[in-house]
């Protein structure tokens, strides 16, 4: 055995130990793709990315609320383009565990969904330098609407979501939601209404209370979830500013005054006992599936709701998602104001053998067609504008176009859990813990989380990015 096997063998077996953790320092990304030969192809009108026609094209998928059947249909349109082309599909919940080894290898497959708990962290594969340029994509014709560039037909934000430092690494393909999901048929038979502000909110809790109900519950083995809607809050009363400083590390960005505001807040539905007895222990398909059976009134999720609970809600529940409530006249946004933005994660590897039928691909998924299926098929928006035209859209991804338009240019996001994984995945979401389970106080919880920033911001070894606007 050669001792350059040996080193990736054992590096490997690191990153099987420790799938939580970042990218290999070092040698991550491996060398062997240095003797793989790339296929392609000529360049042509009708294939302006010069894919290789005969040349296979492997996919990995993450099995999570969307399945994998959407990706199963994308596929058979690529075949239908390039008849000779073999392609090998999979799908797992393991992305990390699944393919952290071949990127030390360098024999990444040449397209991966790369999403879900066990997601690859992507401050280290950008900067290491494992992720295609995507750029030639964005200039591309679109497969299906003539005159225009994929570029052209992109909601506003996608870019710019999935750029570092000005290079367009990552498709982020659905358009997500995130908000305060009711059922509205359970508050209609109880003649209830939803609260737009933060004082009608408690008096509504305490009234669902007395009436045999939780008001809320959320997934205790992934409490980041309660994180959404606190600084969402923080970011109506404080302005986009609150979530421009929590992006770029600034000093006490968690620690501001909206942002204890907001954990004030918060911290009534946990004192005031407003959460349902056990949430701390549920994951977010146990909790999800308790408030399906009326179990609780109130859930904090993103737009892939209502795919991922499909098998267990009942009819007519009609899950509705509606926006944080304000917290006063001095909000600096309006009670409409709600996080949109793209999500679910695709990439092609520096390294993959396919590159450019990876990028051809992406324009597949990005074409009308790829995206009018999509949304029919698991009940998510994706980035493709025009897409959800003509398509009967289930009662909740309904309510979620409608929160979107409606928010219009109040709509806001922030980005720190793409650039820094571990910030969002283990310390935030530590901290929500303690917090939602009444274990640490609102100034408790935002230190820790303070903490964590400054911790990453003073780490070396993790490249920092900037975001301006």
């Amino acid at each position: 055995m050669h001792r350059r096997d040996i080193l990736r063998r054992t590096a490997a077996a690191g990153l099987l130990a420790t799938p939580a953790a970042g990218l290999l320092t070092g040698c991550a990304t491996g060398d062997g793709g240095n003797d793989r030969d790339r296929y392609e192809g000529t360049r042509t009108a009708q294939n302006p990315l010069g894919v290789a026609e005969e040349a296979p094209l492997e996919v990995v998928i993450f099995n999570g609320g969307f399945g994998d059947d959407y990706a199963k249909a994308h596929e058979t349109m690529y075949r239908t383009t390039y008849p000779k082309a073999e392609i090998k599909h999979s799908a797992t919940q393991e992305i990390s565990k699944t393919l952290q080894p071949r990127f030390v290898d360098g024999t990444p497959p040449d397209v991966i969904n790369n999403s879900g708990a066990g997601q690859i962290d992507f401050n280290g594969l950008v900067s290491q330098g494992a992720l295609a340029d995507l750029g030639e994509l964005l200039d591309a014709p679109s497969l299906d609407i003539p005159g225009k560039t994929v570029r052209e037909t992109l909601l506003p934000g996608v870019v710019e979501i999935g750029s570092y430092n000005g290079s367009f690494l990552v498709l982020n393909y659905t358009y997500t939601a995130y908000g305060i999901w009711h059922s509205t048929k359970l508050f209609a038979d109880r003649g209830w209404e939803y609260a737009r502000t933060w004082d009608e909110h408690i008096a509504l809790c305490k009234q669902i209370k007395a009436a045999g109900i939780a008001p809320w519950t959320y997934a205790g083995a992934h409490p980041r979830y309660m994180s959404w809607p606190v600084i969402a809050t923080a970011i109506k009363f404080g302005g986009k500013e609150v979530a421009l400083a929590i992006d770029n590390l600034e000093p006490n960005a968690w620690t501001s005054d909206a942002m204890k505001t907001a954990a004030d807040a918060w911290y009534q539905i946990v004192k005031d006992r407003y959460i349902l007895d056990g949430s701390p222990g549920l994951d977010h398909v146990q909790s999800q599936t308790a408030w399906c059976q009326g179990k609780a009134a109130f859930i904090s999720c993103g737009s892939w709701l209502e795919s991922e609970q499909k098998a267990v809600t009942p009819a007519g529940f009609n899950m509705t998602i509606a926006p944080t409530p304000s917290l006063g006249a001095g909000d600096k946004l309006p009670f409409e104001a709600i996080r949109g933005t793209a999500g679910e994660p695709f990439i092609v590897p520096a390294k993959a053998r396919n590159r450019a039928g990876g990028l051809e691909y992406f324009r597949h998924m990005l074409s009308l067609a790829g995206a009018k299926d999509f949304t029919a098929k698991v009940a998510s928006l994706s980035v493709v504008a025009g897409s959800t035209d003509g398509v009967e859209l289930p009662f909740g991804l309904d309510t979620v176009s409608k929160a979107l338009d409606t928010a219009g240019d109040n709509g806001f996001n922030w980005v720190y859990n793409n650039y820094y994984r571990k910030l969002e995945r283990n310390l935030v979401d530590a901290a929500c813990g303690e917090f939602f389970s009444g274990r640490a106080t609102p100034a408790e919880f935002l230190a820790a989380c303070q903490k964590g920033a400054d911790e990453i911001a003073a780490d070396s070894s993790i490249t920092k990015y900037e975001r301006t606007a």
